[in-house]
């Protein structure tokens, strides 16, 4: 059974870091991708960053320069360092793992950042 176990979330301040972390076990496949979304209360889950197993990235737009998403391949791992946060960061995080017609979802950690 595929499970994806975040950690990391919490309450920061604005210009404060935080590292989130997720852990994949139970996979029967290679993981090529992995990824952050994140998810406001009314609005849609939106990527934040995705990584591919030979280390390619990409980020939205407003992360950029911010957050650095890595990965541990031998461990199914992957992070997301968040630097100079702002309120507008505020969401429940959740990490990802597609696998063709599939999609595996952790069950997200909660990301404050006061003003």
């Amino acid at each position: 059974q595929v499970q994806l176990l975040e950690s990391g979330g919490g309450l920061v301040q604005a210009g404060g870091s935080l590292r989130l972390s997720c852990a994949a076990s139970g996979m029967t496949f290679s993981i090529v991708i992995m990824g952050w979304y994140r998810q406001v209360p009314g609005k849609q889950r939106e990527l934040v960053a995705r990584i591919w197993r030979a280390g390619t990235t990409v980020y939205a737009d407003s992360v950029k320069g911010r957050f650095t998403i890595s990965r541990d391949n031998a461990k199914n791992t992957v992070y997301l360092q968040m630097n100079s946060l702002k309120p507008e960061d505020t969401a429940v995080y959740y990490c990802n793992v597609p696998n063709y017609d599939m999609n595996y979802w952790g069950t997200g950690t909660l990301v404050t950042v006061s003003s």
